[in-house]
């Protein structure tokens, strides 16, 4: 999936009126978010590691019917903790799950926030496992990730 940086995007919108708007929608539209959006970048990252969706669902705790739903924007998830687990069973960096929670309409993850700070640090070092990543944050007395597992 192409891409340009959201830095470039607002730097051409800082001398954007609101008469080049349409205009501006129309040149960047293949970079501006959507409901499909989260659906692509998804399925492209997993593409790129070579993991597969059906894994991501077995290890993120999700039916592949329900997780599918979610996957397609079809059901949308209230639960970050959802979308995290998801990206911790797809393999995402740090940064790709950012990504992911972004386009999905949830807030990144924050490192002085000290649950957020514990799935940052399980990331940063490829702890990949749902159970792994809880029992780091339960030692450090936070809530496990997949406590609401749907």
């Amino acid at each position: 999936m192409e891409n340009k940086p959201t830095n470039e995007l607002n730097s051409i919108l800082e001398k954007t009126s609101p008469g080049q708007l349409e205009n501006y929608l129309r040149e960047n539209k293949k970079y501006l978010a959507n409901d499909m959006t989260f659906s692509y970048y998804f399925k492209d990252t997993l593409e790129q590691k070579h993991v597969k969706l059906k894994d991501v669902y077995v290890f993120a705790g999700v039916s592949e019917s329900y997780g599918s739903k979610i996957l397609s924007m079809r059901s949308h998830a209230k639960n970050r903790d959802l979308i995290i687990r998801l990206c911790v069973a797809g393999r995402f960096t740090w940064e790709e799950t950012n990504r992911a929670l972004k386009l999905y309409g949830m807030t990144e993850l924050y490192s002085k926030d000290p649950r957020d700070a514990c799935i940052i640090v399980a990331l940063n070092n490829r702890i990949y496992d749902v159970y792994e990543i809880d029992a780091l944050l339960e030692k450090n007395e936070l809530k496990k990730i997949s406590s609401n597992i749907s």
